[in-house]
C-alpha cells in the first residue's frame, strides 16, 4: 500500500457504486488522484490497464473484442478517453452479463470526450462520479462531516490554522502530490501541470493551435475570478473571436479546471442567459496563474477576496460531489447591486453564504444575507458569513459567522 495515500471522502460512494452498477466512470482534473484511489481500493481484485500508453491503445483500437478477452473483467481501464471506440464493446460485454456489478472501472480526465462516449455507449449501465483535488478535511486527515446547514450539531470549535498558515496552504492548493510532499516546490509543480494540461488535454480536445494564446486566456480568466465574466471583453483584450472564448471556457469546464456559477433565479430559464462567474476548482492553480507566491501578498493584495471565495466554493463543491450529490451552487445579485456570494440549493431550500476577507466578523457583514432572506421568505435557510479567522458567533437572526476551517 502507498504510504502517502490520503483517504478520500468519495470512497464510500465509489464502493457503493461498484457494488450496484456494471461499470463506474470516475472523472476529474488531471492529477486529482483518480488512479491512486482506484488502485488503493480495488488493486487486489482488479487488473489495471492504462490506455494512455500508445501500444496498449493501439491494441484496443485494432481488435477491441480480443483486447477485452485479454483484459477480462473485473478490470480498471485508466484514461479510457484515449480509446473511445472501445466503449461500445465494453457495452457488449456488459450486456452479456447485465446483472453482474463492478465489471469495469473507467477513469479519465478529459470529461468532454469521455462523457460523450459514455452517454452514447453506457447509458443506464454506468455510474458517473467525479474526484476533485483534496478538500481541507482530506488534506488534514479529518473525516468529511455534513455541511453546516445539513447538521443540527454545532460545528466544532477546534483551534484552526493560524492566519498566515492558512494562506500558505491556499497558495499550495489541494493536489495530492503537493499535499503528500510538503517540501516539493509548488511553483515548479504547477508550471509542469499547466504545460501537461495544455499539451495533452487542450490540444487533444479542441486542436488549439496556439497554446500560448490559450495560456493567456487561462491567465485572463484567473484575473477575473469571482467577477462577472464578460467574454466579449476577454476576446477584445486577447484579440480573438468571442466564439473562441466561449469554446475555450467550455473546455476549461469540461476538463474540470473551473466551476462556472450562474446567477440564482427562481425561474430556471433565466439562469442560463445571464452573465456567469468563474472560479478555479483548485485555489493553488488560481494563485499560480495570478503569479502569487507570497502568502502575505496574496492575503492583502487585490486578489485576496477572489482567493477566499475560490477556496470556499471549492470546499462546498468537493464536499457535495464527493458524496455523490449534484452541487447546485449559484450566486445572487439584484439590479440595485446587492449580492450574496454563493447560494446553495438543497432539498427545495436555499442557503445564502457570504465570504469575507476580514478575520473579525461584524453584524454589518450579514446585510446582504438579510436582504436575501427577506426576498425568499420560507425558502431561505439560515445563512453563513465565512471568514479566515477562528471566531464563530451569531451575526443576528438567522446568520452565523463561520471560520473557513469549519466548512
Amino acid at each position: 500500500m502507498n504510504r502517502t495515500y490520503i483517504k478520500r471522502s468519495l470512497e464510500p460512494v465509489l464502493k457503493k457504486a461498484v457494488s450496484e452498477f456494471p461499470a463506474v466512470v470516475l472523472t476529474g482534473p488531471r492529477q486529482s488522484g483518480k488512479t491512486t484511489l482506484l488502485q488503493h481500493l480495488f488493486a487486489r481484485r482488479y487488473r489495471y490497464v492504462s490506455l494512455e500508453l500508445s501500444d496498449i491503445r493501439a491494441s484496443a483500437e485494432e481488435d477491441p473484442r480480443t483486447f477485452l478477452e485479454m483484459h477480462a473483467p473485473p478490470v480498471i481501464f485508466d484514461e479510457v478517453q484515449y480509446a473511445p471506440d472501445l466503449l461500445p464493446y465494453v457495452k457488449e460485454k456488459i450486456d452479456s452479463d447485465r446483472h453482474k456489478s463492478g465489471q469495469f472501472l473507467l477513469s479519465g480526465s478529459q470529461n468532454l470526450l469521455l462523457m460523450e462516449n459514455v452517454t452514447e455507449s453506457l447509458a443506464g449501465r454506468a455510474a458517473i462520479l467525479r474526484l476533485f483535488p483534496l478538500s481541507r478535511r482530506e488534506a488534514e486527515g479529518r473525516p468529511q462531516l455534513a455541511l453546516p446547514w445539513e447538521s443540527k450539531r454545532r460545528p466544532s470549535t477546534r483551534k484552526v490554522l493560524a492566519y498566515l498558515d492558512l494562506w500558505k496552504s491556499l497558495l499550495r492548493g489541494g493536489y495530492p502530490e503537493l499535499v503528500a510532499s510538503p517540501r516539493r516546490d509548488a511553483n515548479l509543480w504547477y508550471a509542469s501541470y499547466i504545460q501537461t494540461y495544455l499539451e495533452r488535454d487542450v490540444r487533444r480536445l479542441r486542436q488549439v493551435g496556439d497554446l500560448s494564446q490559450f495560456q493567456s486566456f487561462l491567465q485572463a480568466v484567473a484575473a477575473r475570478t469571482a467577477q462577472l465574466l464578460n467574454l466579449t471583453d476577454v476576446a477584445r483584450d486577447l484579440g480573438i473571436a468571442v466564439n473562441t472564448t466561449k469554446a475555450w471556457l467550455s473546455l476549461l469546464e469540461a476538463t474540470h479546471q473551473v466551476i462556472v456559477l450562474r446567477p440564482y433565479f427562481a425561474n430556471v430559464g433565466k439562469r442560463l442567459v445571464k452573465t456567469p462567474k468563474v472560479y478555479f476548482n483548485d485555489v493553488g492553480t488560481l494563485c499560480f496563474l495570478a503569479g502569487l507566491k507570497d502568502p502575505k501578498h496574496a492575503a492583502s493584495g487585490p486578489m485576496g477576496g477572489a482567493i477566499m471565495e475560490t477556496a470556499v466554493v471549492s470546499e462546498i463543491v468537493k464536499a457535495l460531489t464527493h458524496r455523490g450529490i449534484r452541487s447546485n451552487v449559484f450566486f445572487w445579485r439584484t439590479m440595485a447591486g446587492t449580492e450574496v456570494d454563493f447560494v446553495v440549493e438543497t432539498g427545495g431550500k436555499i442557503v445564502p453564504i457570504e465570504v469575507k476577507l476580514s478575520a473579525t466578523p461584524r453584524p454589518a457583514m450579514a446585510s446582504a444575507i438579510n436582504t436575501f432572506q427577506k426576498d425568499f421568505g420560507d425558502r431561505a435557510m439560515p445563512g453563513y458569513v465565512v471568514h479566515p479567522g477562528d471566531i464563530m458567533l451569531p451575526l443576528g437572526p438567522g446568520v452565523t459567522a463561520l471560520p473557513f476551517a469549519q466548512l
